[in-house]
């Protein structure tokens, strides 16, 4: 079992704006005319060099640019924040930078200029690939756009992954079966395939409370979730969190940071981050809108809303929540020297025998609490049953 190193540090960058707001969408994203791009870029730096001065020259193990959808940044800016990130912090030679992207043809065709700026790992947000999906899904691009981006990304960089949601409007079991054969043949070591969550204040929550958007049942659900972990592991894509699928050593490092509960800097509007320093570790927040953003970083040199001191029982929480989306679970040795305690101190003993027993957790307690494949798709109930 690897050690981890809590010394660590991965950085979260956000571009809040978009093209256009898709109707399945909570994330912190806006549609605006006009952005002006030079001073969203000084910003970032100044809260890079706000939150270096705080916890100091830390190993940067990954860099993530999410929004929104950052592959509307130019190149140029992508590498000054890289270039800012590597003055105020140590960062190893196989760093893992990522930018999220979308397929339309003029972003994907700055692909190039990403990698020679330092990007090495895209992600790209494909969700379907059938174009009456894509049109009901509200997103900008189509199938032919998909696959050439899918295709230049593996010219440009060494790695990168693709996005799917299934149980999608009138889907059904067969349809995502020969979807999935299709993506898998294309991939390129990693995807990540994400179950249609139906959230509030989307347009879809709208239209589904008003039966007017009708999505798969329970049971159909269930179903491709089953079928999605067993073609991914047939074709040696192995599920090492409950949505994410890949090959040995192409997992996300940027993502594991957040499961395995590591630091990581948030930067940028409404980016949340988790960082210690002076013996405490704090939740922050950064304002939401970009115009409020932007007036908080010109005025103070960072724009952070909230920075909560997190207690050891929040902490030893936020840590079950995210480490049981992993596969392997978490290891109880991991735990105690992350949150200074024993794992069994913030969990139902009784519940987590009763679940080893009807087999939805792993028989390997006290080495490490880990759901079994039975269990996963039920996590957030058993979270409930389990946490003290």
């Amino acid at each position: 079992m690897p050690a981890l190193n809590h010394n660590d540090l991965s950085i979260y960058v956000h571009w809040p704006f978009c093209l256009a707001k898709c109707p399945y969408c909570d994330f912190n994203s806006h549609v605006h005319d006009r952005v002006n791009e030079a001073e969203m870029a000084e910003a970032l730096l100044s809260e890079i060099d706000h939150y270096a001065g705080l916890v100091g020259r830390r190993d940067v193990k990954s860099i993530f640019f999410g929004g929104g959808t950052p592959s509307l940044m130019s190149a140029s800016t992508v590498e000054k924040v890289i270039n800012r990130i590597e003055h105020n912090f140590h960062t190893t030679n196989d760093i893992e930078i990522t930018l999220e992207a979308n397929p339309t043809s003029v972003e994907a065709g700055k692909f190039k200029d990403f990698s020679l700026a330092g990007i090495n790992r895209v992600s790209i947000g494909i969700q379907a690939l059938n174009n009456h999906d894509l049109k009901a899904l509200g997103r900008e691009h189509d199938v032919d756009e998909a696959l050439g981006a899918i295709e230049l990304s593996q010219k440009c960089f060494k790695r990168s992954n693709f996005d799917l949601i299934y149980a999608r409007m009138g889907q059904e079991v067969s349809e995502w079966e020969k979807e999935l054969k299709r993506a898998i043949g294309m991939a390129n070591g990693h995807l990540s395939l994400y179950q249609l969550t139906i959230e509030q204040g989307t347009p879809f929550y709208g239209q589904w409370r008003q039966g007017k958007l009708i999505i798969p049942d329970e049971d159909t659900s269930a179903e491709m979730y089953e079928l999605t972990n067993d073609i991914c592991s047939e074709n040696g894509y192995a599920a090492y969190e409950v949505s994410n699928y890949a090959k040995e050593a192409q997992e996300s490092r940027h993502n594991l940071t957040y499961w395995n509960y590591r630091d990581y800097l948030g930067i940028g509007a409404g980016a949340h981050g988790r960082i210690t320093y002076g013996g405490n570790t704090y939740a922050t927040m950064q304002n939401k809108k970009p115009e409020t953003w932007l007036k908080a970083v010109k005025d103070k040199g960072h724009a952070t809303k909230e920075q909560v001191h997190l207690s050891q029982k929040e902490m030893a929480e936020e840590m079950i929540m995210m480490g049981l989306r992993l596969t392997s679970g978490i290891h109880t040795d991991h735990f105690r020297n992350r949150i200074g305690a024993e794992l069994n101190d913030f969990i139902e003993m009784d519940q987590v025998e009763m679940l080893i027993a009807q087999g939805f957790f792993e028989p390997n307690y006290p080495d490490r609490l880990q759901l079994s494949k039975k269990g996963r798709p039920l996590l957030n109930q058993i979270l409930g049953q389990i946490l003290v």
